[in-house]
């Protein structure tokens, strides 16, 4: 039997980049891409290369592409690193494995390095994959902290809990990340909420850029930690908008939404200005020109926001002109692990 699992990009609606940070977050996945795991008994545990794993090229051009788009390393090592986690997780939890081996392979569509969590797409389709291949039941909220640990205590990259929780839940998640709550149970306090077809949501991201979120959430890491009063500020008014986006939402108020989102984006443009490149910062700046609001989905490369339907064929138009694609987000809502 061949297990085959499937985890999908993930959009920051509201509230990024404080989920690193005890603050507060809107997220969710859509289906529109999609990362998806292999699995099958096998006499020998193997793991098989996908296309950003090869190290043959046709030509120098070849090689400037493929580091471009999928970085200086593949996949392989996030698979790698997950099943050391699993593993280290079952045996914390006295969980004995059978003596089944297996093969693993993955492949992903996800555009690449433009925050929108295709890495953990991979960790987290992986994880559910080993989960039912050796019948181990992990609890929904701690899954995504375990998600989270292959990258940063495995891989050395620093991220937050955001992207793991809306792939995990598959469904908008509302994620407060109390401190209190954090340092006790080691996860935050996660809502499954509905996002309103009315918000009319757009997804926008470049087709010529590719950069990793290392840089962002390392920089941001240090001046939260050396007691920056603008981060913690910034953190506290993420959090704040957070709030009055759901609000919005609940009341079927969709109107202050696109000042909320707009506002999103500019405070961090105050505290995170030397990590928004100017390719960035200039695709918010044509989206809202067109009449949308935008801010990044994640660390940067996508944007999100709201736009009027009779202004959406305009915004399309407008971000080609910068090499950038458009679409409207098929939102996941099974609530399936």
């Amino acid at each position: 039997m061949i297990i085959k699992v499937k985890a999908y990009p993930r959009a920051a609606l509201v509230g990024n980049p404080s989920d690193g940070y005890y603050g507060k977050t809107i997220a969710f996945v859509f289906s529109n891409y999609h990362a998806e795991v292999s699995l099958y008994e096998t006499p020998e545990l193997e793991i098989l290369p996908s296309v950003r794993d090869y190290n043959i090229y046709k030509n120098i051009g070849e090689l400037y592409k493929s580091i471009s788009q999928y970085g200086y390393y593949g996949g392989i090592r996030l698979l790698k690193g997950c099943i050391k986690k699993f593993y280290e997780y079952s045996l914390s939890q006295s969980i004995r494995l059978d003596d089944r081996n297996f093969t693993l392979r993955y492949q992903s569509n996800i555009p690449n390095r433009l925050g929108m969590a295709g890495s953990s797409a991979i960790i987290s389709a992986t994880m559910r994959a080993l989960m039912k291949f050796y019948h181990v039941d992990i609890p929904r909220p701690v899954l995504p902290s375990l998600v989270l640990a292959v990258e940063k205590e495995e891989l050395g990259i620093q991220a937050g809990l955001q992207d793991r929780v809306a792939q995990i839940y598959n469904e908008p998640v509302y994620m407060d990340f109390n401190k209190e709550h954090m340092e006790k149970y080691g996860y935050g306090i996660y809502t499954p909420i509905h996002i309103p077809d009315g918000l009319n949501l757009y997804i926008a991201y470049r087709t010529d850029l590719a950069e990793g979120s290392e840089i962002l959430h390392g920089r941001l890491r240090d001046d939260y930690e050396s007691g920056k009063t603008e981060v913690h500020e910034a953190i506290r008014e993420w959090a704040d908008l957070t709030d009055q986006v759901r609000d919005c939402m609940e009341k079927g108020d969709f109107d202050p939404v696109p000042d909320l989102l707009n506002r999103n984006f500019d405070i961090r443009c105050k505290v995170c200005s030397s990590t928004v490149s100017e390719k960035n910062r200039k695709m918010v700046e044509i989206a809202r020109k067109a009449g949308a609001s935008a801010k990044f989905t994640g660390s940067g490369g996508a944007i999100i926001g709201t736009c009027p339907e009779d202004k959406f064929d305009h915004l399309c138009k407008e971000l080609k002109k910068f090499s950038v694609g458009v679409i409207r987000p098929n939102i996941v809502t099974t609530g399936e692990c």
